[in-house]
């Protein structure tokens, strides 16, 4: 991963914003490496989505969050380990129950280490925010499906199985219509795609378009990004339109026995060519690479 070079990844709690009744978001601002949050609220209890990096971070959300509450009890759970969106979670640990799918708590224990040593080597301003980390692990775990009663609301948690993570997990409110999808979506930003061999290649774009066409059958009202802007079910297909894309360019030329060297440069310019005001660019290659990967004639999937 390149050096981080941009604005320190801090949680900016006061622009939050209502998206539906007692359900605000804590939007990332367009700032690298900090999350969009979520607060939802029943009548008895609170739960919370993301922690942003570190313990400051997750410091400034708790103590927003408990303020939302007015007494409320709190939970937390995260979109998948990722460290911007949950190595902030020991903050909680007194205050909140926190339960996440587990696939998710397995990653978190198998790969934790290894991504906190990454993120602070990207350079001091993300080191800073990571001080003081400690991995933990969560008090609930469930299989793939849970559904949490925050008190006239269930809050459904659901493992969508391999995409950007091995654990990914989306977080809905139906009576609201509202999707916390984690960084299976961002807007106005090519997908971040982890494809880290040999030290992580558990990202499948393959699976990803799959999941995202299950996300967009659910037909949310409001997309709530890992990052970026939130909005409607558009995001989702929008987000599957250019893996697909991906998919095909890359597997053309695959198919043609180009080089990769070549397909990486054809692919990358078609792909800004496409989406000239995208952010992340440094994102396209691995997403190459994985589909490279995943080809039939390397992977066995079809």
């Amino acid at each position: 991963m390149a050096e981080y070079t941009a604005p320190d990844p801090i949680v900016d709690v006061t622009g939050a914003q209502e998206v539906a009744d007692d359900l605000v978001v804590v939007p990332n601002q367009g700032v690298q490496l900090v999350p969009n949050i979520g607060v939802i609220g029943g009548s008895h209890s609170v739960l919370v989505v993301e922690t942003g990096m570190g313990p400051r971070n997750a410091e400034a959300v708790l103590k927003f969050a408990a303020e939302y509450a007015k007494g409320r009890r709190l939970y937390l759970t995260t979109t998948h380990f990722h460290p911007e969106h949950s190595f902030g979670a020991q903050v909680f640990a007194e205050e909140a129950t926190y339960l996440v799918n587990g696939a998710q708590a397995e990653e978190r224990a198998a790969k934790g280490a290894g991504y906190l040593a990454m993120f602070r080597g990207l350079g001091a301003p993300v080191a800073r925010q990571l001080e003081g980390v400690e991995l933990g692990v969560p008090d609930t775990v469930y299989d793939r499906s849970h559904d949490l009663d925050l008190g006239g609301r269930v809050v459904r948690l659901r493992g969508t199985g391999r995409a950007h993570s091995r654990g990914d997990q989306v977080v809905t409110v139906p009576d609201a219509g509202v999707m916390f999808t984690g960084d299976l979506v961002e807007t106005g930003q090519f997908a971040i795609f982890p494809w880290l061999p040999p030290h992580d290649a558990d990202v499948s774009g393959i699976r990803w378009i799959e999941v995202m066409r299950r996300l967009a059958a659910e037909r949310p009202r409001v997309v709530v990004p890992g990052h970026g802007d939130a909005g409607g079910a558009r995001l989702l297909a929008d987000v599957r339109a250019y893996l697909e894309l991906l998919r095909d360019e890359t597997w053309a030329r695959r198919d043609s026995a180009v080089g990769e060297e070549t397909i990486v440069e054809e692919v990358r310019a078609l792909m800004i060519e496409r989406h000239p005001d995208w952010a992340g660019r440094e994102w396209i290659e691995p997403g190459i690479g994985c589909f490279c990967a995943e080809h039939p004639d390397d992977s066995g999937e079809e």
